[in-house]
């Protein structure tokens, strides 16, 4: 039987072997070698891996280089979310504005100084709340629609203002405007103590509270004081701390409080027997 040619192309038939055993020309180290090589599938895998994070990045970078334009960034600068709360607060405040300066405007009351005393004395009494607003200028008359309860354009408005005088100095015929760490207020405030006064002193102490930089110079423009404190008796000023002084020690004092309607020693608790 003639032997076949074999070439560099004929095909090693290997089927005659067993399956079990390896070809006698390879060994097992080569078989392991070989069956840990990635296939193509895993080559393909790869190549779309890489392919879909390059498109990825050239989205992001593109993208990225739009949202830092300068153009992009003006028009993002300049457009501010709406607040409504603040558009509301803005309105209210404009529409007050409006009814203060209209109220101004048609108002045909003047206050006197002694009656612009009493009207914010009146004004601060009757609620702790009150305060004076701070852009009144303390150096000018006050508007009076801030600091009175009826309308200033009423043809009764100046029957109104004595009223309001006689009632603010019955209701507080003792009205002490003060300075919580000043030790003349503190001796004005002794004085007073001593006598028991029903009804109480009215005390405001200016300089806590959150219109002290209005009210101080306001007060003292009106009682024609250079500093607090500024004692108040029947809508008097008594004057400086050397006045209160030797009223206070000539027994003048009491007399005057008295003859505002404040009574000596009636606010004294009565022992029992």
């Amino acid at each position: 039987m003639a032997v076949p040619r074999i070439s560099s192309r004929t095909p090693l038939r290997m089927s005659a072997l067993p399956l079990s055993h390896p070809p006698p020309s390879q060994s097992y180290p080569s078989l392991m070698a070989a069956a840990l090589q990635p296939r193509k599938h895993r080559h393909r895998t790869t190549f779309l891996g890489l392919g879909f994070l390059f498109a990825l990045s050239v989205y992001l970078f593109v993208f990225q280089a739009r949202a830092l334009s300068p153009a992009v960034t003006l028009r993002r600068m300049d457009t501010k979310p709406v607040n409504h709360v603040n558009i509301a607060l803005e309105t209210l405040r404009q529409s007050q504005e409006a009814h203060r300066k209209v109220a101004s405007h048609h108002s045909t009351l003047t206050l006197q100084p002694a009656e612009e005393l009493a009207a914010v004395s009146s004004f601060l009494a009757s609620l702790p709340q009150n305060v004076i607003p701070p852009y009144v200028d303390p150096a000018r008359p006050i508007d009076p629609h801030l600091v009175v309860d009826f309308d200033t354009r009423s043809p009764r408005a100046a029957d109104e203002v004595r009223e309001m005088m006689d009632d603010v100095w019955t209701r507080n015929p003792v009205f002490l405007y003060s300075r919580m760490y000043s030790p003349l207020s503190r001796e004005v405030k002794a004085m007073l103590a001593e006598l028991h006064l029903k009804p109480a002193p009215t005390i405001i102490d200016v300089d806590v509270r959150d219109d002290a930089e209005v009210l101080e110079p306001l007060v003292q423009r009106l009682a024609f004081a250079e500093e607090l404190p500024v004692l108040i008796v029947g809508g008097t000023n008594l004057g400086d701390i050397a006045a209160i002084r030797a009223l206070h020690e000539s027994g003048e004092l009491k007399q005057r409080i008295s003859d505002a309607g404040a009574v000596i020693d009636g606010a004294k608790k009565k022992h029992k027997k």
